[in-house]
């Protein structure tokens, strides 16, 4: 609970909007996507290994950028290795939780689908469509998306 003290006092401190982050979880890779501080817009912010440091690096990431509150996609399926990764989700949320911050779980449903087409539309580039933390990014965008939206109605 010290950290998550920590978390909170920084964000007081510099007076600074609070954002909202979304995070589509992998394996090998998680992406991260911000809202903007009025919290109407998300953009793909940045993709981390899932390894040992994972939330270490996440701690930086909500201090730095004044996080409020975190959009975890988790996947609806029923088969062995989403159960497998939906555990792996679960403790991540649980982990996030004890630092004072809440999770709200988001059905991340056909993201990484829409997030390939929209790479498509927009990066021309055929060798910075191959970087496969781009589409980490843009699928964690497209979760944040679709919960601000849900707020507006």
């Amino acid at each position: 609970m010290k950290d998550s003290k920590a978390i909170h006092t920084s964000t007081k401190m510099t007076n600074q909007e609070t954002r909202i982050l979304s995070i589509d979880f992998g394996m090998k890779r998680i992406g991260i996507a911000l809202s903007d501080p009025l919290k109407i817009f998300a953009y793909p912010f940045k993709t981390i290994p899932n390894n040992s440091s994972l939330i270490d690096e996440l701690k930086k990431i909500f201090r730095a950028q004044n996080v409020e509150k975190v959009i975890l996609g988790v996947p609806d399926g029923v088969n062995k290795s989403t159960n497998e990764l939906k555990n792996k989700i679960l403790s991540l949320k649980k982990k996030i939780n004890e630092l004072g911050i809440e999770v709200i779980n988001w059905d991340e449903g056909y993201t990484s689908l829409i997030a390939g087409e929209k790479i498509i539309e927009s990066v021309t580039k055929k060798n910075k469509r191959r970087d496969k933390g781009l589409l980490d990014r843009h699928s964690a965008a497209i979760i944040l998306q679709e919960y601000l939206n849900s707020r507006k109605k």
